[in-house]
């Protein structure tokens, strides 16, 4: 347990990060006031913010000159832009967590619908489209091929439900599909995956297995999800 000087030289240390991390208001390469200025400005003891440098020398943030003083590091502009590229990573799979949570809500019944509805032509019509998304995953599983034809191929089983208000969500399944490209994030696990679960999406609907695609849709979204860890919880 830490104790409650442990405590606020780590809270010390969080609030100088963020002043050069991401308020910028000291930034690489500048000299930090004095340990009585900043002690003062900050509110704490000189000890505790002498613990609070050495923890962010630690992670390269500052860098202790002997007879000069204590100067953000160099590098500390290139850990700012990590930071912020880790935000932005975070912030979108929140958006894709959400989008993935809706789609596995009423995809698998869309799906199952379908199976029970759509015609025999539509039938044919999803496998070619499932086959063509098979052969882009094939020869370019990130290209702009790949991604129209994924919504194609999804989008016509949404449409094949006959459910005037299930497919008003082809936008939503369209935006999931985009942003988990844009994300970049283990897409080729998400290929093989892919691949591999419309095999069995296309062997359900054939067979009018409502209950089959049901599942083969669920474990493809579930895929996704974990593959993007998107923390479902």
């Amino acid at each position: 347990m830490k104790t409650q000087g442990e405590n606020l030289s780590q809270r010390t240390a969080d609030t100088l990060r963020q002043m050069i991390l991401e308020k910028e208001i000291y930034t690489f390469g500048e000299k930090l006031p004095n340990e009585n200025e900043l002690s003062e400005k900050l509110g704490i003891s000189r000890t505790t913010l002498r613990e609070a440098i050495r923890t962010l020398v630690s992670e390269g943030i500052l860098v202790v000159q002997r007879g000069k003083g204590t100067f953000v590091a160099e590098q500390a502009d290139r850990l700012a832009d990590s930071r912020i590229s880790m935000k932005s990573f975070s912030d979108m799979q929140v958006t894709l967590r959400d989008l993935y949570e809706t789609r596995m809500i009423f995809e698998p019944e869309a799906a199952a619908l379908a199976c029970r509805r759509a015609t025999d032509e539509e039938i044919a019509h999803i496998l070619e489209l499932g086959q063509e998304c098979q052969r882009h995953l094939e020869e370019n599983p990130t290209g702009k091929e790949r991604i129209e034809s994924e919504s194609a191929f999804h989008g016509a089983i949404l449409k094949a439900s006959h459910n005037e208000f299930i497919s008003r969500f082809m936008p939503m399944l369209t935006e999931t599909i985009e942003k988990t490209f844009a994300l970049d994030f283990n897409l080729d696990v998400i290929a093989e995956d892919a691949y591999k679960d419309h095999i069995l999406i296309m062997n359900f609907l054939e067979k009018r297995d409502a209950e089959g695609i049901k599942s083969a849709v669920t474990i493809h979204l579930h895929h996704a999800f974990l593959t993007e860890q998107l923390n479902w919880q």
